[in-house]
């Protein structure tokens, strides 16, 4: 898939997250479980995805990214684990301090996604000023 459609993409499935946010306050208990339902398992379906993605590409995508995959990886795994184990709350307050701590976990987790799509314009960038670097390689060397 050629970059601007990965970006046309990311665009769209943003947009349909700010959609579902929006309706979730309309929702019954019910559907809303449903809905975390299926988004953990889109979730999972996506990092599946890019593990085999990143399995494919070694040697062809940076090490650092790999570290990066490595680590996302865990950290999934570990926020699921967190999540299922709060869902044993069984007070008021526990409910409480579970839903903050939701809103700020939610929070984050779109700071980080913000602060991905900045190093993915970083990415993008500096992969077409390589493309450009190397077609002026290949034009002086053709002239030698």
């Amino acid at each position: 898939m050629a970059l601007s459609d990965q970006l046309t993409a990311l665009a769209t499935r943003a947009k349909d997250l700010e959609d579902r946010a929006a309706a979730a306050k309309a929702k019954s208990k019910a559907d809303l479980e449903q809905d975390v339902k299926n988004a953990r398992e889109a979730a999972q379906s996506q990092a599946e995805a890019l593990r085999a993605a990143a399995d494919k590409s070694k040697g062809q995508i940076s090490d650092w990214w790999e570290n990066v995959h490595k680590s996302w990886d865990k950290h999934l795994k570990d926020v699921r684990k967190h999540l299922d184990d709060k869902k044993e709350a069984h007070d008021l307050k526990s409910a409480q301090r579970a839903a903050r701590q939701a809103d700020d976990d939610a929070s984050f987790a779109v700071d980080y996604a913000y602060a991905a799509i900045e190093e993915a314009e970083y990415a993008v960038l500096d992969a077409e000023l390589a493309h450009l670097e190397a077609d002026e390689f290949a034009e002086a060397n053709s002239r030698s």
